[in-house]
């Protein structure tokens, strides 16, 4: 046995160096882009990972005589903070139904407006329009929120001094009607996000071999027809990463949107609060960090098991487009 185990052991140590000396050798001949590899890394280390070990501060009581460090343990008392307040059902029900239903409709819009832009045939138009389109997104939610304002205020309001007033209808006091709010904040984040992902989602046309319509013509195949059966079918892969990534996201909200363009009005938090504006709001006035970051690591857990499920649903449907 110690006869056959020798021979073995020399052999796995043997394919071990070469594998290193392998290595090594792939890491010098293609230096050159390692070395542009080194910053997108750092960037990805110093912002992602590096933070995470703050992690132990959702399981502290902060105080600023002992430090980080010297803060007493308190176990999972800083959860309790999130799920014993009846508030809970309210502004998870608004995160959740939010971020699906801008999920579901940028993305719409998006692959539409994309699928438009693809078949304008001057360049100069479409590079115009996707400029157009894609400005919101760089724009702030505090300037966004003015924006809004303009339009829905009381008196002075686009929509009241003018849309309204045209079909003779009485002005709309926007920001003290909840059941208006769905609809605007959902118009408002199309209006900031579908712009850049149509822009990701002509970058992928762009990429079709067009030898595929091509034959389509000759075949005799109609614009549409075009747009189902390749167009769509080439850029599903993207759209389901793109899917899958943004579920990472579905227990988290935009917060300028929530807080920023309502104006934190009080009357509309039944339809405007999410978990994020709430422990906001909650945290200013007991300025206890141990608690916002509970909060924030729940949503991370809670996203990276979305993530994992939407990943294992897509790869049962069709393994070949799942992102892992």
């Amino acid at each position: 046995m110690r006869e056959t185990a020798a021979p073995a052991r020399e052999a796995g140590q043997t394919r071990y160096r070469a594998k290193g000396v392998k290595f090594w050798r792939n890491f010098w001949q293609f230096r050159t882009l390692t070395l542009m590899l080194v910053p997108a890394a750092l960037v990805l280390l110093l912002n992602n990972y590096l933070p995470m070990f703050g992690l132990f501060i959702a399981f502290k009581k902060i105080n600023y005589v002992d430090g980080i460090w010297g803060s007493p343990w308190i176990g999972f008392d800083n959860f309790t903070f999130l799920f014993n307040n009846g508030s809970l059902w309210r502004i998870v029900r608004n995160t959740v139904g939010y971020s699906m239903t801008f999920m579901i409709v940028n993305l719409i819009l998006s692959v539409a407006i994309a699928l438009a832009l693809n078949e304008l045939r001057s360049r100069i138009a479409v590079k115009s329009y996707q400029s157009f389109l894609i400005m919101p997104h760089f724009l702030s939610m505090i300037v966004i929120s003015y924006l809004v304002y303009a339009f829905l205020h009381p008196t002075h309001g686009f929509i009241n001094s003018t849309v309204l007033e045209w079909f003779g209808k009485a002005p709309v006091s926007w920001y003290m009607e909840k059941e208006y709010w769905p609809f605007i904040l959902t118009v408002v984040s199309a209006w900031k996000g579908v712009g850049i992902g149509a822009v990701i989602y002509i970058a992928a046309i762009a990429g079709i071999d067009t030898e595929y319509y091509e034959a389509a013509v000759i075949d005799g195949a109609s614009k549409w027809k075009q747009m189902m059966h390749i167009t769509l079918p080439s850029i599903m892969p993207i759209i389901i990463i793109i899917t899958i990534l943004n579920m990472g996201h579905v227990f988290n909200s935009d917060f300028g949107l929530f807080y920023q363009v309502p104006l934190d009005s009080g009357v509309l938090y039944p339809a405007t609060d999410t978990v994020d504006t709430y422990v906001y709001r909650v945290l200013t006035q007991l300025n206890d960090i141990g608690m916002s970051s509970a909060a924030a690591m729940v949503q991370s857990v809670l996203g990276f098991i979305m993530v994992f499920l939407t990943n294992g649903a897509v790869r049962r449907i069709n393994s070949d487009q799942a992102l892992f």
